[in-house]
């Protein structure tokens, strides 16, 4: 099996791991074309689900329609690659990976933060901010679909 992990921000990533946790990781494609190759490269016929982190714009913060447009594609892309997949809030998919902040941690505190995580998980990759949280993603779909979830990460689910 393969499990797919998406960070659909514009300067994110995907991430694609096997049950062995081997894996391979890319910046977020350019255009749509980019990532329906990607997508369909990245297909097995032995099994492939994804996790896209499901996120939504602030308003006021600017950039959301290219945020959107950004989380459309990598939706289509997916469908068009006939690859499953299922949309985690970032609160349940970072309580399953015992991944906490502190209150008023700064976005940059956050990233170094799953960063120093997907280091831990994946100690032979050279992890950036740019596919930490998709690896991240990856191993939270791999343990999902193999039923590996921590309690915490159950707990947070049935909420």
């Amino acid at each position: 099996m393969r499990y797919i992990g998406i960070d659909p921000g514009l300067s994110g990533g995907l991430a694609l791991i096997n049950d062995n946790g081997d894996a391979l990781t890319e910046r977020m494609p350019k255009t749509e074309r980019d990532a329906i190759d990607l997508l369909a490269k990245w297909f097995w016929s032995g099994g492939t689900f994804a996790v896209i982190e499901h996120v939504w714009s602030v308003p006021g913060q600017g950039g959301g329609f290219a945020f959107g447009q950004n989380v459309g594609t990598l939706r289509t892309a997916l469908t068009a690659a006939r690859i499953p997949f299922d949309a985690v809030i970032p609160r349940r998919w970072q309580a399953a990976l015992g991944i906490a902040y502190a209150t008023g941690a700064t976005d940059t505190e956050k990233k170094n933060i799953t960063k120093r995580r997907a280091q831990q998980l994946f100690p032979a990759l050279t992890v950036t901010h740019a596919i930490a949280d998709a690896l991240l993603i990856a191993e939270y779909c791999r343990r999902s679909r193999r039923g590996l979830l921590s309690e915490v990460g159950r707990k947070r689910r049935s909420q």
